[in-house]
C-alpha cells in the first residue's frame, strides 16, 4: 500500500513519525512523505532528540534510532509538496503530531487541510495522533466520529511542569488540543490516565488507541507502536 505521510519542515515528534514509518515499512507498505514546498528534508523536534529537561523527556532510545535510519529513506530526503499530492494516489493517511513552535506551518495550513478533507472522502485508512488529530478538527471532517487525541490533563501537566525552562513549549495554541477536537464535534475518548508509561514493540499495556470505522487515532507518543499497527490493520 502506499501512505501519505505529511510533516512541517521542523518540529514534528520524533516518536510519532519514526514509529509508523518503522513499522509499515517493514510491513512492505510505501511510505510518501509530503512537506508545504517539498524537496528538502524536514527536521524533528531537537529537544526530543536531546531531552527537554535536563536530558530527559524525549523519545526513547529505539525510536531514536529509528529516526537515525529515516534520515537515510529517498522518500523522506525529497518530499514531495502538500499542493502536488493527489488523494486519489494513496491507499493510507497517517497525521503525526508534535508541539513545538513550527508545527503551526502544518496544523493551521489550509492548504493541508484541503487534501486531508480529499482523502477522508475517499473513506480510505485514516490514521492521526496527538497533534495530529488538529489537522482534521480544522478540515472539519470529524463530527459524529469517535476520537482521542492529546488529552488536557495530559497537555496541562507537561505545560505546568517545563514552564519555568522552557515558556510555551508546550501549548502549541491558546485552546487546549482536547477542547478543539471535542468543538468541532467528534466524540472524545479520554482511555486511561497515563503520565509517564509507554507502549513499546512488545508491550501495548500502556497504550490506548480509538477505531472509528477506517480510522484510527491515539493520543501521544507512547501509543505510538500500538498507532501503527492498529494503522496497519486498517491497510489490510
Amino acid at each position: 500500500m502506499r501512505v501519505l505521510l505529511p510533516l512541517p519542515d521542523q518540529d514534528f515528534d520524533v516518536t510519532e513519525v519514526a514509529v509508523p514509518w518503522r513499522l509499515l515499512t517493514d510491513a512492505g507498505h510505501e511510505v510518501v512523505f509530503a512537506t508545504e514546498r517539498g524537496g528538502a528534508a524536514p527536521q524533528a523536534d531537537p529537544l526530543l532528540l536531546t531531552g527537554v529537561l535536563f536530558g530527559r523527556l524525549g523519545a526513547e532510545a529505539e525510536p531514536k534510532e529509528f529516526y537515525r535510519q529515516l534520515l537515510d529513506d529517498p522518500a523522506y530526503r525529497a518530499p514531495v509538496a502538500w499542493g502536488s499530492v493527489v488523494p486519489e494516489e494513496f491507499d493510507g493517511l497517517v497525521l503525526p503530531g508534535g508541539h513545538a513552535p513550527g508545527m503551526r506551518q502544518y496544523l493551521g495550513s489550509a492548504e493541508l487541510q484541503q487534501v486531508v478533507k480529499g482523502f477522508w472522502a475517499l473513506e480510505r485508512p485514516v490514521g492521526a495522533i496527538c497533534h495530529g488529530v488538529l489537522v482534521l478538527a480544522r478540515a472539519g471532517v470529524l463530527g459524529g466520529r469517535r476520537t482521542t487525541c492529546l488529552p488536557k490533563y495530559m497537555e496541562r501537566t507537561a505545560y505546568l511542569a517545563t514552564a519555568w525552562r522552557r515558556g510555551r513549549y508546550y501549548r502549541t495554541y491558546p485552546a487546549y488540543v482536547q477542547d478543539e477536537v471535542t468543538a468541532s464535534g467528534a466524540v472524545f475518548e479520554r482511555g486511561p490516565v497515563e503520565l509517564s508509561d509507554r507502549g513499546t514493540a512488545t508491550d501495548d499495556g500502556p497504550a490506548f488507541v480509538v477505531r472509528d470505522g477506517n480510522y484510527v487515532s491515539a493520543r501521544w507518543p507512547g501509543d505510538a507502536y500500538l498507532f501503527a499497527r492498529s494503522f496497519a490493520a486498517l491497510l489490510g
